[in-house]
C-alpha cells in the first residue's frame, strides 16, 4: 500500500511540472532528440497541398514541394536522413517513429516516383481529407486507374534501360 501512494504522488508531481513548465505562448515550437537523429528541418507549406497518388499504392506524396512529404492510412510522413517522422497535420508537429513503425508501402515506394507520374491529377487536400478511407477500402485506385498504371509501368521500364 506504502508504494503505490509513493507511485501516485509521483506522477501528480511529473504532471504538475510538465504542465508548468511548458511555455503559455501559441508560437512555441518542441522538439525532442532522443539518441543520434538529425532534427528535422522546418518546413511550412502555406497552404492545405495538393496531392498525388503514387502508382501501385494507396500513399500520395505533394508532388510540389522539395521536401519528401507523403500522406498513408490518416498520417503525414517525412523521411530525413536515417530517420523517419510523422504527423497528424501537413505542416507537423513531427515526431521521430521507429524504423519497426514506418509502414512497409512507405519504405518501397519507388524511389522517382516524383514528377513522373503524368497520369493522375492532383488530388485537392479536401477530397484527400474526405474519401482517402472510402478510396482503400473500396480499392478505388486498383478499379478506376488500371490502364494508367500499366502505362506508367512500361514507360518506367523503358526509362530504366
Amino acid at each position: 500500500m506504502k508504494w503505490s501512494g509513493i507511485r501516485v504522488v509521483v506522477v501528480v508531481v511529473a504532471i504538475f511540472t510538465y504542465l508548468f513548465s511548458v511555455p503559455a505562448t501559441g508560437d512555441a515550437e518542441v522538439y525532442l532528440n532522443i539518441g543520434f537523429n538529425f532534427p528535422l528541418p522546418v518546413y511550412t507549406i502555406p497552404a492545405p497541398p495538393s496531392v498525388v497518388v503514387i502508382p501501385g499504392t494507396y500513399v500520395y506524396c505533394v508532388p510540389d514541394v522539395p521536401v519528401e512529404i507523403f500522406f498513408y492510412q490518416g498520417y503525414w510522413y517525412r523521411p530525413y536522413g536515417n530517420y523517419w517522422y510523422r504527423a497528424a497535420f501537413y505542416n507537423g508537429p513531427w515526431v521521430t517513429i521507429r524504423p519497426s513503425r514506418v509502414p512497409y508501402t512507405l519504405v518501397n515506394v519507388y524511389p522517382g516516383y516524383r514528377g513522373k507520374n503524368p497520369y493522375y491529377r492532383p488530388i485537392p487536400y479536401v477530397q484527400l481529407k474526405k474519401n482517402w478511407r472510402h478510396w482503400e477500402r473500396e480499392r478505388y485506385w486498383d478499379r478506376h486507374a488500371e490502364g494508367n498504371w500499366h502505362r506508367y509501368e512500361k514507360e518506367r521500364q523503358k526509362s530504366e534501360r
